[in-house]
């Protein structure tokens, strides 16, 4: 369909004029056309869904040498109008650089929050933690957008900045924030050598928190400093496998392709995954079933959790010791509960009721009902087939 009403093209910008010693002239210039947007410049028009005028603009401004704006009132106000028309995309991380800008935190946060560890994002955290204020930061990661604060600690581990150290830690420490991105920030830390280090020095004094320690063992294992692996390696010793040998590092076997037909032979078999767990109808419904585990979790994290059961819960699953009064104990998952009575799912899938009246105590556990030690019954080849085999489940 032909639009009605008159068409306004993007109005062009003259290239900048070869210097001939008076670079006050090249400003001019390029002031001049861009106040000429008119009622665009002032904001005071819907913008165009042509390929932004905003970039145009931002890319014109970035031609000049870096100015000191509070020295030109008029190009001042021009960047920051642009600034403004650009937030939140990769222009606007680039006038911030070019132009030393320093009181751009939140919009630098916004870039970081919508576009994570990639170049942009991590571009935006490096200037963040260069110019200190890191205000903005602290107040995003301690709100309710999971989706931003997981962005956030990935643009900080990108950076590669010791001075997002100390923004991570307290992820670290704080029990009460979610569990991934505690795994995240763990492996942003280990990107710097003031990261790893702090890590180490956790585990050393025993205060990182044990539902992190088999991901700090992981990604210290692979760190790029001698002696941080060297540490690493005789505080989180590697699990054994079949044979007794030591597993290869985690990120060794992510990158190994294995055999999901054998994977699928083994979750029936050798590895007893069928016991506790279904897929697509088949197994034991009693851990959670497994049919779209492709879909909720990337290798790293199916690792994790046949390695490390317990560093990973799910809601739901934790399981519980029931003492009654008689003496007897019930063991397994509360499969349901009311004002009289009280459902325990047992491994291997059987619920058995009791009354509330009859117990005397009931206490969450620690630990995963899974069992730990799985590694010891395969192969690292068999290990790489069965998360293979589990990673396709979408």
């Amino acid at each position: 369909m032909i639009p009605s009403g008159p068409i306004h093209p993007a109005p062009r910008l003259p290239a900048l004029p070869v210097p001939d010693g008076s670079r006050r002239r090249s400003v001019a210039l390029l002031l001049g056309a861009l106040l000429g947007f008119g009622a665009w410049a002032k904001g005071e028009e819907t913008p165009s869904p042509e390929p932004s005028r905003a970039s145009i603009a931002a890319q014109a401004l970035l031609r000049l040498e870096a100015t000191d704006l509070s020295a030109n009132a008029k190009l001042d106000e021009t960047v920051h109008k642009i600034l403004g028309r650009v937030r939140g995309t990769p222009d606007f991380v680039s006038l911030v650089r070019h132009f030393h800008l320093t009181d751009q935190g939140e919009g630098l946060v916004e870039v970081a929050a919508a576009r994570g560890g990639d170049d942009s994002g991590a571009e935006a955290m490096r200037i963040l933690l260069a110019g200190g204020a890191v205000a903005p930061l602290t107040r995003e990661l301690a709100g309710t957008n999971a989706m931003a604060a997981s962005h956030l600690v990935q643009a900080i581990g990108a950076a590669g900045e010791a001075r997002g150290v100390p923004v991570l830690l307290p992820l670290v420490l704080d029990l009460k924030r979610d569990s991934t991105l505690r795994k995240l920030a763990v492996k942003a830390l280990a990107r710097t050598s003031e990261g790893a280090g702090s890590l180490l020095k956790l585990a050393t004094e025993d205060r990182l928190p044990a539902d992190l320690r088999f991901g700090a063992g992981a990604e210290l294992s692979v760190v790029r400093w001698p002696e941080i692996r060297t540490a690493a390696a005789r505080l989180f010793p590697a699990p054994e496998v079949a044979g007794g040998k030591p597993l290869p590092p985690v990120a060794e076997l992510i990158r190994r392709k294995g055999d999901p037909s054998r994977g699928a032979a083994l979750f029936s078999g050798k590895a007893t995954c069928s016991t506790c767990h279904a897929v697509r109808g088949q197994g034991v419904n009693f851990g959670p079933d497994l049919s779209q585990v492709g879909t909720k979790l990337g290798k790293d994290a199916l690792y994790e959790a046949i390695l490390d059961p317990s560093a990973g819960i799910s809601f739901g699953f934790e399981a519980w010791l029931v003492t009654l009064r008689n003496g007897d104990e019930a063991f397994g998952l509360i499969a349901s509960e009311t004002e009289t009575d009280l459902s325990i799912k047992a491994p291997g899938g059987i619920v058995l009721s009791y009354k509330k009246s009859d117990i005397a105590t009931r206490t969450k556990q620690a630990l995963s009902i899974m069992p730990a030690g799985l590694a010891a019954l395969m192969t690292p080849e068999e290990l790489t087939d069965l998360v293979e085999y589990l990673s396709g489940l979408k």
